[in-house]
């Protein structure tokens, strides 16, 4: 046999020569160590505080074995072994996530009542902030009513706007009665120009938000124009949203909505209805958040009922000789 072959005799068996590699544990020991690696970095995002992070890093894990986890996303799903048994947990007000501790579980009465009274003088205190907010804001409502008021008063126009404070805001009422709209009909007369015109100085320079609502008495419309009182109420609405825009204010403030007599402002069977549910309500919105408006018809007093506006002095006998006598009829 020649020296060049491959292949040689030893013994009378015929061997192969084979190259061993001597390195393939370096592969298993680079894989443990990343598996390592990906281990305590779970592990230690599981330690922190930000939740939010573990969420983000649960999901993309959960991504990255190509299926989605219940435990992850938060949807509903039975795990193998638990059956229909589920454990709620009682989180405890005064635990830590990042130091391990069970919460008021393992204090002593001393420092639960420590707890307990930070609790409730945090309470406390944004009750009071609450509070003082809402005076705070009837104050400038007020501010507003005696604007409007004195203004309708120089105009002998006192007689045709009540006012309201509740958790919407100041709500001046006009009571349409033929003076401002005709029964039936959403045309501005005379008289309710004059009580906008009035009353528009007043509100342009104001920050808040101003709604205007449209109302009908129990009565049908009288004519084909409006088929209800839907129609006639929004309408009504629009017509005073379009006459104040024109008086100053800012277009992206106003709104305008159409109640129809969904919401009477006294009972139907009150024979004074047919006159005082058939009026429009300009409402200055208040800027307040939902928990501190509540407050504000406690905070008003006897101004969260319907009266005539506060002006800052007495009317003179030449401008309490204004008033003006109408009847109430149609819608």
């Amino acid at each position: 046999m020649s020296s060049g072959s491959a292949k040689k005799k030893k013994g009378g068996h015929e061997e192969h020569e084979e190259h061993v590699n001597h390195e393939r544990w370096l592969v298993s020991y680079a894989d443990m160590l990343t598996l390592l690696f990906v281990l305590f970095v779970v592990l230690f995002s599981m330690s922190s505080v930000d939740q939010k992070k573990f969420a983000e890093l649960a999901a993309g894990l959960s991504e990255g074995f190509g299926a989605e986890s219940a435990a992850f996303t938060g949807s509903a799903a039975q795990l193998d072994g638990s059956g229909n048994a589920t454990q709620v947990v009682q989180i405890d007000a005064g635990a830590n996530p990042s130091d391990g501790a069970t919460g008021t579980a393992n204090m002593s009465e001393k420092e639960k009542k420590a707890v307990e009274a930070a609790l409730k003088a945090k309470s406390r205190a944004k009750a009071s902030k609450d509070a003082q907010a809402a005076t705070k804001e009837v104050e400038n409502l007020k501010e507003i009513e005696r604007k409007v008021a004195a203004a309708l008063v120089k105009a002998k126009l006192q007689d045709q706007v009540k006012f309201t404070i509740n958790e919407r805001g100041l709500i001046i009422t006009v009571v349409t009665n033929e003076v401002v709209f005709d029964g039936g009909d959403a045309k501005l007369r005379s008289g309710g120009e004059k009580i906008l015109n009035a009353i528009a100085p007043a509100l342009a320079k104001l920050p808040n938000n101003i709604e205007v609502d449209g109302h009908t008495n129990q009565l049908k419309a009288t004519t084909g124009q409006y088929p209800s009182g839907w129609e006639l109420s929004a309408a009504r609405a629009s017509t005073v949203v379009r006459h104040l825009t024109g008086d100053g204010l800012a277009k992206d403030r106003m709104s305008a909505v159409g109640f129809s007599d969904t919401k009477p402002l006294i009972n139907p069977t009150d024979p004074k209805s047919v006159q005082m549910n058939r009026r429009v309500d300009v409402v200055v919105l208040t800027q307040l958040t939902a928990e501190q408006a509540a407050l504000l018809p406690a905070a008003a007093g006897d101004d969260a009922k319907l009266h005539a506006g506060a002006t800052t002095s007495p009317p003179s006998a030449e401008q309490t000789t204004g008033t003006t006598t109408t009847t109430a009829s149609h819608d």
